[in-house]
C-alpha cells in the first residue's frame, strides 16, 4: 500500500507518499481500506518531531479514518467485511490500509457521506470525553470555547447547544465568529481585539464559563482561571500557547474551581473504547437527526498532505481538513 511517511522531521515537505507493507489485522482488530483521514494539530507535532506514536501503532500520521471493512481479525464480533465505518486511532490514517481495535470502530452516522465521516471521530470523542464524561457540562450552563471555528471548536458548539448550555467563543477574526454564531454561538468574542475575560463578564453578569474547553495551555491559564464561574471546571487539551505557566491557586480555591488536562492518543484501549461506546450512544444520534454535522473546510488528495499541513498552520479554516485516498491513480 501508500501512506505518507516522514523520513526525517521537518516541514510540511517532510511527509512523504511512499509504498509501505500492508498492515495484518492482530487478535481483536479489523483492517479498514480507508476511504479519507482528517488532519489534526497532533499529525503536525508528529511531523516536526514532537509527539511519537504510542507503542504498538502505526508509525504513520493520522489519528481518524473511514472506510470499509477489508479483513476482521480473530476475537472480533458485531463487525463484518464491506461495513462502512469511520474510527480513532492512534497512528496511521494517512495510508491506504489501516488495522483498528474493534472498540475503536464507529459506523457511518446516518446521512453522513463515507469521506465526511472521517472528520468526526477525533473531535466527537475529544469533545465528548472532556466536556461531557469529565467536565459534566450541564443544560443552562454556560460553555467558553477557544478555538471555535476549529475541528474541535465546531463540534463543541453544535454538542453544547444541542443538551441546552449557552456558549460562548473566542475566534481570530469575524468571519469565523460568524461561521460560530451559524452553529449557534451565543456570545462571539475576537481574540485579537477583546479581552475574552472581560467580555464573557460582560455577557454573563460577571458570573463567567462554568466549562472552558482550552486548546492554548500556558498562556491562557490565568485568564482562564478568572474567567470560570463558581464551580467552573477548566479542561485543557491542547499547548498551542505553551507548556508551563503559574497557577493561582488561591483564585481556583475561591472559585471551588478545577484544572484538568488530557490527551486522547495515550490513553489505553479499553478507555478508548469505552469513550467510543459513549459517543455511538450520545453523539451519533444527534448526527444522524441533523442537529449535529461535520464542518469540513476542504477536501484534498491524500498524496498532497504537505498542503493540508499548511493550511492548519496558517489556521485559516473552519472546522476539518480532510485528506482522501479516492482520485489518485495508485490508490
Amino acid at each position: 500500500m501508500h501512506a505518507i511517511t516522514i523520513p526525517e522531521p521537518g516541514g510540511p515537505d517532510a511527509l512523504v507518499w511512499d509504498r509501505v507493507p500492508d498492515p495484518v489485522p492482530g487478535d481483536g482488530e479489523v483492517l479498514v481500506d480507508v476511504a479519507a483521514s482528517a488532519v489534526n494539530r497532533a499529525d503536525l507535532l508528529q511531523r516536526q518531531g514532537f509527539y511519537d506514536p504510542p507503542p504498538g501503532t502505526s508509525p504513520y500520521p493520522g489519528l481518524e479514518c473511514s472506510g470499509r471493512i477489508a479483513a476482521v481479525g480473530s476475537g472480533v464480533s458485531g463487525w463484518s467485511v464491506g461495513d462502512e465505518v469511520c474510527a480513532l486511532l492512534g497512528g496511521g490514517g494517512y495510508a491506504e490500509k489501516v488495522a483498528v481495535p474493534a472498540g475503536q470502530l464507529l459506523p457511518v452516522p446516518e446521512g453522513v457521506d463515507l469521506v465526511t465521516a472521517a472528520g468526526l471521530p477525533e473531535v466527537a470523542c475529544t469533545v465528548w470525553s472532556n466536556v461531557f464524561m469529565i467536565a459534566q457540562l450541564r443544560p443552562g450552563e454556560t460553555l467558553l470555547v477557544h478555538g471555535g471555528a476549529s475541528g474541535i471548536g465546531t463540534m463543541a458548539v453544535q454538542l453544547a447547544k444541542a443538551v441546552g448550555a449557552r456558549v460562548a467563543v473566542t475566534a481570530g477574526s469575524a468571519e469565523k465568529l460568524e461561521r460560530c454564531r451559524e452553529l449557534g454561538a451565543d456570545i462571539l468574542i475576537d481574540y485579537r481585539e477583546q479581552d475574552f475575560v472581560a467580555e464573557l463578564a460582560e455577557a454573563t453578569g460577571g458570573a463567567g464559563a462554568d466549562v472552558i474547553l482550552d486548546i492554548v495551555g500556558a498562556k491562557y491559564l490565568d485568564r482562564n482561571v478568572q474567567a470560570l464561574a463558581e464551580n467552573g471546571r477548566l479542561a485543557v487539551i491542547g499547548l498551542q500557547g505553551g507548556l508551563k505557566a503559574e497557577l493561582n491557586l488561591g483564585a481556583l480555591l475561591r472559585k471551588r474551581g478545577a484544572v484538568t488536562a488530557t490527551s486522547l492518543r495515550g490513553r489505553p484501549p479499553a478507555e478508548k473504547a469505552a469513550i467510543v461506546a459513549a459517543v455511538r450512544e450520545h453523539v451519533w444520534p444527534l448526527v444522524a437527526s441533523g442537529r449535529v454535522r461535520p464542518v469540513v473546510d476542504r477536501v484534498l488528495p491524500m498524496p498532497e498532505a504537505a498542503q493540508a499541513h499548511r493550511v492548519l498552520e496558517e489556521s485559516t479554516h473552519v472546522g476539518k481538513v480532510l485528506l482522501t485516498t479516492a482520485g489518485d491513480g495508485r490508490c
